[in-house]
């Protein structure tokens, strides 16, 4: 038992957020929010992702996942920014995806900007340079920031360089699910587990 409310010990005796208490949400939250992603095809992914959450549930996008893994050819970017109109169709008839026209436009467009990313020191090390000097210590959900200073500056540098769909709420979803901030709540059983930030 815990006697915080957005939070559930389970069957394990392991403390999860509410929300993280069913699959696949639970496997997500136990085994790849908030640790650290680093590479360039698994952040692209992410930021990808991301977009296509954006105005629906995370749960609708985590079970479309492999779909849209297909979709996108594994999120290469150097194949992804070669998509012309004939893809875009393809993918508009694609009902294992979100068939957002302007989601997947700008997915092509962001796997282009990452490319173009490379010649200053690619993605990853662009991403991590927004990291932030502390994380937040949240209890309770209402404790969670949407967006902070650094996914602020985060989202107009990426727009800058010619990104799609990168407000600053979702870079912040961004950095909390590769692990440039820790979000979990405290008591939680994943708190500090991504080597990044300190328990």
């Amino acid at each position: 038992m815990t006697d915080n409310p957005d939070l559930v010990v389970g069957e394990d005796g392991l403390a999860r957020p509410t929300w993280a208490t069913g699959e696949p949400l639970r496997s997500y939250y136990d085994t790849e929010w908030g640790l650290p992603v680093r590479d360039e095809r698994g952040l692209f992914e992410r930021l990808s992702l991301e977009a296509f959450q954006s105005g629906l549930s995370w749960v609708t996008i985590l079970r479309k996942r492999e779909s849209f893994r297909a979709a996108f050819a594994d999120f290469d970017p150097d194949t992804v920014a070669a998509y012309g109109d004939e893809d875009v169709e393809r993918l508009m008839t694609d009902a294992g995806i979100v068939r957002n026209r302007a989601k997947v436009n700008a997915t092509i467009a962001n796997a282009a900007a990452t490319v173009a990313l490379r010649d200053q020191g690619g993605l990853a090390d662009f991403l991590w340079s927004f990291r932030p000097a502390e994380t937040p210590k949240p209890v309770r959900y209402a404790d969670v920031p949407t967006s902070s200073p650094e996914s602020v500056a985060l989202a107009k540098a990426l727009r800058k360089r010619g990104f799609r769909f990168v407000g600053p709420t979702t870079m912040y979803a961004l950095m909390e699910a590769v692990g440039i901030v820790d979000t979990h709540l405290l008591g939680s059983h994943r708190r500090g587990s991504s080597g990044v930030w300190p328990a």
